[in-house]
């Protein structure tokens, strides 16, 4: 496994990747740390899979980059993985509420699971738990802490109307 970190607007990033993909993108001060027990993680931001990664996310902040083309290496259930790869389906500035999420992979009454798993999403940004909001259009928790969250739907909301 091998690390880089990338700056964002609102602190760092830090990237982990195995040689099948990203593992971890993750916040500095993430509500739900990940774990690394039994993982071997040496620094390389140059590590060709961390480097895309940073490559991306800075496209991504810089607003030329909508979305994500990047092999993911995700390690959860089967259910959390579900959970996960949803979220990519959901377009770039817009939002979807936990129903909906829990409803596009065929699982309608998971609701509280779903917001469970996203809580773990182990890809923040990449995969874009930052737009699944509650049913009443309230923003709910988010690993990288609300502003955060508040920040990147505002900044996709801004970068997709000038297109």
């Amino acid at each position: 496994m091998f690390r880089g970190t990338v700056k964002a607007p609102f602190g760092t990033l830090t990237v982990v990747a195995s040689d099948k993909g990203v593992r971890f993108c993750m916040f500095a001060q993430d509500a739900h740390p990940k774990s690394f027990d039994g993982l071997m993680i040496h620094d390389d931001p140059n590590f060709p899979m961390v480097k895309k990664a940073i490559e991306q996310l800075r496209e991504y902040f810089a607003g030329t980059r909508r979305k994500f083309e990047l092999k993911l290496d995700l390690q959860g259930t089967e259910f959390q993985v579900a959970a996960w790869r949803s979220l990519a389906k959901v377009p770039y500035g817009k939002t979807a509420s936990y129903a909906e999420q829990a409803a596009s992979i065929g699982r309608p009454k998971a609701v509280r699971a779903i917001g469970g798993a996203n809580g773990r999403n182990p890809v923040a940004v990449i995969l874009p738990c930052h737009r699944i909001i509650g049913a009443d259009g309230s923003l709910t928790g988010f690993g990288g802490g609300l502003p955060v969250k508040v920040w990147l739907l505002e900044h996709e909301q801004r970068v997709a109307s000038k297109h």
